[in-house]
């Protein structure tokens, strides 16, 4: 078995945005040589996430306002009491989770009919990674 590693950085403008990094991983793919195997993509950072869905605005807009319904902006989580100020986003990352497998077959990522991968970030505006890790043959 291979495996290759690759990482994105990210500094997003906003504290929460979405963007969709499945151009990324297929290059990371391609640059492995590995035809058959798995893609791992995990957020390294506990308020991001990374997950697989519909590349589709309305329903990003949708899963932005179900995250803000399920884990709100308050100013009293107790997560606060050290200082800092973004409960919300480490809940919002349980939410949607830290990372995704994605199948890889005869050299292309394989997906479903509209599948697209996301990194998802809820308390940007500094630096964060992502890894790829690429394993098969």
């Amino acid at each position: 078995m291979k495996t290759h590693t690759e990482y994105l950085t990210f500094r997003t403008r906003k504290k929460r945005e979405y963007i969709n990094i499945t151009g990324q991983v297929a290059q990371a793919l391609e640059h492995s040589g590995i035809h058959e195997g798995m893609a791992l993509v995990s957020a390294m950072h506990i308020t991001a996430g990374v997950w697989v869905n519909d590349a589709e605005d309305g329903l990003i807009e949708d899963i932005n306002e179900w995250l803000e319904k399920l884990a709100p902006f308050r100013d009293d989580y107790r997560h606060h009491r050290t200082g800092e100020s973004n409960g919300d986003a480490h809940l919002k990352s349980l939410l949607v989770h830290h990372e995704v497998i994605v199948p890889i077959t005869a050299g292309k990522l394989d997906f479903g009919p509209w599948q697209q991968i996301y990194y998802a970030e809820f308390d940007g505006q500094r630096a964060k990674r992502v890894v790829i890790k690429i394993m098969g043959e």
